[in-house]
């Protein structure tokens, strides 16, 4: 399985139910990542899309502690243990960890790649993941050259577990 997120130097990932910043060329990769694979996400992050809506062209799995909640366009699961079972069904290297903080806590143990965007720079945040770069069993397997956006840089880092 794998997990993709944006983070900042400390490892936030958002604040108030929301990105951290919007990088264009970070969005498209992400959609390059998911496209036709299968997404999973809590229910606040499905409910910080547009519209609430699941992303298309997708296979989109919510994670909902409401066990009356359903969506129409994805498959909502209420335990740990129905998203193992459902997860199954796909290839691991299609599943993709898409948020929110609790979710990607959770499944963070299950995961053999994390796909990151390393932004060196520091925002007013709520909400954090563990910081791979302090833990033994990750290392970066791969990272981009440098970009630009308005005045901050960041990279494309793929981490791989031991």
């Amino acid at each position: 399985m794998n997990l993709i997120v944006a983070v900042d130097k400390n490892w936030a990932i958002g604040a108030n139910n929301d990105l951290l910043i919007s990088i264009p060329e970070d969005m498209q990769y992400f959609k390059e990542k998911t496209m036709g694979k299968v997404v999973i996400m809590g229910k606040n992050t499905l409910d910080s899309f547009p519209g609430a809506k699941p992303l298309k062209n997708r296979t989109n799995i919510v994670i909902a502690l409401e066990t009356d909640y359903k969506v129409d366009g994805a498959t909502v699961v209420y335990t740990l243990e129905d998203f193992i079972k459902e997860a199954e069904k796909y290839p691991s290297e299609d599943v993709f960890v898409i948020g929110g903080g609790s979710i990607y806590k959770q499944m963070l143990p299950y995961c053999d790649t994390c796909y990151i965007t390393y932004i060196n720079h520091e925002f007013e945040a709520d909400t954090y993941i563990p910081n791979l770069d302090e833990m033994d069993e990750w290392y970066i397997a791969d990272e981009s050259e440098e970009y630009t956006h308005e005045d901050m840089t960041y990279t494309f880092r793929t981490y791989k577990r031991k």
